[in-house]
């Protein structure tokens, strides 16, 4: 009997139990708004209790409706660490009990990867993966890396959401090596010809959960970049090989039910970093501003939108610091046209509808991958969109002009909560057209 099959299963004999124990034990289905007289959790064999009481908007007590519970199904969901989440309200002994269950996924793997740098196809990086996730039950994520092929790169870090419980406090801590190409088109003309620098990186953050919606954080981190020659510009001190350190500081808003594919909700992020701190003359810094909105309207048809900026000043911005398109931000309708300077700005529109709604999948067919591995929810969308771009050097102004439009539709595959696969076709005023295929959330 397949996974997904068994826990359907387990849900039916559960439920056929509970009524069986109690003459008034009914579960409440349609419209209802009751109050919740007590939360039990079933199925988390490690994940501890408050892991999952921490993303709820409501505890026992509190007054909830079929909207209430299908919000704080997803924002379990969004954890990451479950596979299928339940949330069943039943009246039973006088009592209305809200049941949650949960299917844990596998936490430990190692696991081989092959991906795009830059979400570009010429630029495939091979590896391995070793990622430990919930290991002592508190979200925790250890997870190290060795990547090939496209800038070689070894990382490691450590997240940890709940360093002080009381306080809300969380931890995370990043060290790492990378041998990157140069992706300059300026630097590269200075220099003469393409070029690696080598990076060696590490930052410690702490962020303060004020609430379930609102978040600030600090992190300070130290940069090492050894260039090839000294040549101003490529290098932000002056000498070939930079020693920065940075202090950062940001504020996020997450109001949004399902963080992998939101129907609903808010997400706002802004952060500030001070880089160099006038150690070795390298004195710049970086805003990142990000909003978003999602909306589900009539018959489930979800419309979403973006805008973020990038912006970068001071006395010397290296060139590797340049705000980038045709990397990992793109514009669709120009999604490998590379652009660089001072500040990005970016505004997209989405619309997506669901040809096959949400669907719990069990695949156990392959004997050597943990069951866990294999059970995801799987659904499928269509999509209309629409991007517009622009790039600003520090001496010119802004206008509507400068932004670069695309627009198109796709299929979304989603492989929950794993990732997601996009299908897109997308054009722009210029009569060009372009196929692509990504991973991951467009935002």
């Amino acid at each position: 009997m397949s996974k997904c099959f068994l826990f359907i299963f387990l849900i039916i004999v559960f439920r056929a139990t509970l009524f069986s124990q109690g003459k008034d034990s009914v579960e409440y289905s349609g419209n209802y708004i009751i109050k919740v007289d007590t939360i039990i959790i079933i199925g988390n064999k490690i994940t501890d209790n408050d892991v999952i009481y921490r993303e709820m908007n409501f505890a026992a007590g509190d007054t909830i409706t079929p909207k209430i519970v299908s919000f704080n199904k997803e924002r379990i969901f969004s954890l990451g660490i479950f596979t299928k989440v339940s949330l069943i309200p039943v009246h039973k002994d006088s009592l209305n009990i809200l049941y949650i269950l949960v299917n844990e996924s596998w936490y430990i793997y190692p696991i081989p990867f092959a991906e795009l740098v830059d979400r570009d196809w010429e630029k495939i990086s091979y590896g391995m993966y070793l990622y430990i996730r919930n290991f002592r039950g508190e979200d925790e994520t250890l997870f190290a890396s060795a990547a090939f092929g496209y800038n070689p790169l070894i990382n490691i870090s450590y997240d940890r959401p709940y360093l002080f419980r009381a306080q809300n406090i969380y931890f995370n801590a990043q060290f790492s090596f990378q041998n990157s190409m140069n992706k300059s088109e300026y630097a590269k003309q200075l220099y003469g010809k393409d070029f690696n620098q080598r990076f060696i990186s590490g930052q410690i953050s702490f962020a303060k959960r004020i609430n379930l919606y609102n978040k600030i954080s600090i992190n300070l981190g130290f940069d090492y970049i050894d260039n090839p020659i000294y040549i101003k510009g490529i290098s932000a001190s002056n000498q070939r090989i930079d020693h920065q350190l940075s202090l950062g500081a940001g504020y996020e808003l997450d109001t949004r039910d399902l963080a992998q594919f939101p129907t609903t909700g808010i997400y706002a992020l802004t952060n500030f970093y001070i880089k160099g701190l006038g150690f070795d003359d390298i004195d710049y810094q970086i805003v990142n501003v990000d909003l978003r909105n999602y909306e589900t309207i009539f018959n489930q048809l979800i419309l979403k939108w973006r805008f973020t900026s990038r912006l970068t000043f001071g006395n010397l911005v290296p060139y590797h610091d340049y705000s980038f398109f045709g990397y990992g931000q793109r514009i669709r309708g120009y999604f490998n046209q590379e652009q660089e300077g001072n500040d990005s700005y970016l505004a997209s529109f989405e619309m997506n509808y669901p040809i096959m709604k949400d669907v719990n999948m069990s695949l156990n067919f392959v004997p050597i991958i943990p069951k866990s591995l294999l059970s995801f929810r799987f659904g499928i969308y269509c999509e209309l969109f629409a991007d517009a771009g622009a790039i600003r050097m520090e001496d010119q102004s802004l206008s509507i002009s400068n932004f670069n439009p695309g627009y198109g539709g796709g299929l979304i595959f989603l492989f929950l909560p794993y990732n997601i696969l996009r299908l897109e076709y997308a054009f722009n005023p210029y009569h060009h057209s372009e196929m692509i295929v990504d991973i991951g959330i467009s935002f």
